[in-house]
């Protein structure tokens, strides 16, 4: 079993899907999607008078971003971040209570997130979401800001820190440029 956190708001989360589901096919891996709310901060605006550590964060959100665009064509993906991160909340708290496979909800909330710019904290939006990818909810609308709050205490108390990270023989991996070793514990438990 795989453990997986995810924040749909969180592009190394978005790209980390496809190899994710390459290496639990490889290894006949289940995997159990977990949500796990993160911060993803704007691109500081250029100041006038920056200091040196303005500076230095503007850049480094930049080449951040920049990079992640460059790993999502090697995808085929067209990543275009939105102009307002938004909260994805909602969502996350959705996903907590999802029957079945949850599989075909995340690829649907990340393609509305990243692609349509979808507001993942609206009631109208996650309903949608929830038909258009055929996946049941057990639970109301109304509560799944608390089971991500719960969510939340469990995942920080388990030592998860940011997406995607990936849990395993209670090992945590934070960061798909993590697979490899994964990979090589997957083969030493075989």
């Amino acid at each position: 079993m795989l453990t997986v956190y995810i924040d749909f708001k969180s592009a190394d989360a978005y790209l980390a899907i496809a190899p994710t589901l390459v290496l639990a096919a490889k290894h006949n891996l289940s995997i159990e999607w977990r949500a796990f709310k993160t911060i993803e901060r704007e691109v500081p605006k250029l100041g006038q008078e920056e200091t040196v550590g303005e500076s230095h964060r503007r850049v480094r959100a930049e080449s951040q971003r920049a990079l992640s665009i460059k790993y999502a064509a090697h995808q085929g993906i067209d990543l275009v971040y939105p102009a307002q991160m938004g909260a994805t909340d909602l969502a996350l708290g959705v996903l907590e209570r999802l029957e079945g496979d949850r599989l075909p909800f995340i690829r649907a909330a990340f393609d509305a997130f990243w692609m349509e710019h979808s507001d993942l904290d609206d009631d109208a939006t996650i309903v949608d979401l929830l038909a258009k990818s055929g996946v049941s909810h057990s639970g109301d609308l109304a509560t799944a800001r608390a089971d991500l709050a719960t969510a939340q205490e469990q995942a920080e108390a388990a030592g998860i820190v940011g997406t995607p990270a990936y849990l395993i023989q209670n090992q945590i991996f934070v960061g798909r440029e993590h697979l490899p070793w994964i990979e090589e514990l997957v083969l030493e438990i075989a």
